[in-house]
C-alpha cells in the first residue's frame, strides 16, 4: 500500500490523487484561462514570457518544446521564431487546456510547424537529445514529482541547450508580501469567482503557488537533476522568477 503523500494547495492528499485533482482544476478553468491570466497579471505576463523567449536563445530550424504550453502565448511565438524548417511542440497533461490552444493557434493561422502532444512531464514520450530548447511556463508547481520531470527534461533535451523554467516564485521585496498575501487569497478567488465563476480553482492556484519551491530551491533542484549552468531571473521583484539551466 502507497501511504506517500504530496500536496495539492494547502492540503495533503494521496500521492497518486495529486494529477487528477489538478486535471479537475484546469477542465475547469480551461475556457475562461486566458481572459483570467490578463486579468490576474493586469496583462504583465505577456512581459514575462516575451522576456523568456529573449533568453531562450530559439532561432530558425530548432526544435522547441512548449510544455505544459497550455493555451499556446510561447507556442505561438516560438512557430514565427524556429520558421518553416523548424518544429514547435506544444504538450500539456491536460486535454481540455491542449483543445483549446490548438482552437486559438488554428485560427490564429499558426499552422505547418507545430505539433500537439498530450503529456506528463514526469515521463515525456519523446527520444533522447531531441529539442534545442525547452520551455514550461507556470505549470511546473502544478507537477506531482517535480524531480522526476526535470530529469526527463534533461534526457530529451540536445547538449548545449536550455532548459527554462517560468513560475511564480518568492517574493524579494518585503513590501510587497502583505499586499500580495491580500491579492492571492482574498482577490484571486473573487475574480474566478465572477469571471470563470470558480473560486474554488483559483484558490487553489493562489495556494499552490505559495507551496512551490523558491527561487534558490528550484536552482539547486535544477543542479541535481544534471543541469548546468544555473540561473534565475527575479521578474517583479520576485513574484515570478524565471530559471534558466543547460545540458552540457
Amino acid at each position: 500500500m502507497n501511504d506517500k503523500t504530496t500536496h495539492f494547495g494547502f492540503q495533503d492528499v494521496p500521492w497518486e490523487e495529486k494529477k487528477s485533482r489538478v486535471a479537475g482544476v484546469f477542465h475547469s478553468v480551461a475556457q475562461k484561462y486566458d481572459v483570467m491570466n490578463d486579468v490576474m497579471s493586469l496583462g504583465i505576463h505577456r512581459l514575462w514570457k516575451r522576456f523568456t523567449i529573449e533568453h531562450s536563445g530559439v532561432r530558425t530550424g530548432h526544435r522547441v518544446l512548449d510544455l505544459a504550453g497550455g493555451t499556446g502565448d510561447l507556442t505561438k511565438q516560438f512557430s514565427r521564431l524556429v520558421g518553416p524548417t523548424g518544429q514547435v511542440v506544444l504538450s500539456d497533461i491536460n486535454d481540455s487546456m491542449l483543445k483549446v490552444g490548438r482552437s486559438r493557434l488554428v485560427d490564429e493561422g499558426i499552422v505547418g510547424n507545430v505539433e500537439y502532444v498530450q503529456a506528463n512531464a514526469e515521463a515525456l514520450p519523446f527520444p533522447d537529445d531531441y529539442f534545442n530548447a525547452i520551455t514550461i511556463a507556470f505549470g511546473l508547481r502544478n507537477v506531482t514529482d517535480k524531480d522526476k520531470a526535470l530529469r526527463s527534461m534533461y534526457r530529451v533535451l540536445k547538449p548545449g541547450s536550455p532548459l527554462l523554467v517560468l513560475e511564480f516564485s518568492k517574493p524579494v521585496l518585503k513590501p510587497l508580501e502583505p499586499i500580495y498575501d491580500i491579492y492571492s487569497f482574498r482577490i484571486l478567488p473573487m475574480m474566478g469567482k465572477l469571471i470563470a465563476d470558480d473560486a474554488d480553482s483559483y484558490r487553489y492556484l493562489a495556494e499552490s503557488i505559495r507551496m512551490h519551491p523558491d527561487q534558490e530551491t528550484l536552482k539547486g533542484m535544477m543542479e541535481n537533476a544534471g543541469f548546468e549552468r544555473c540561473e534565475y531571473f527575479n521578474l517583479t521583484g520576485g513574484i515570478v522568477a524565471l530559471h534558466r539551466g543547460y545540458k552540457l
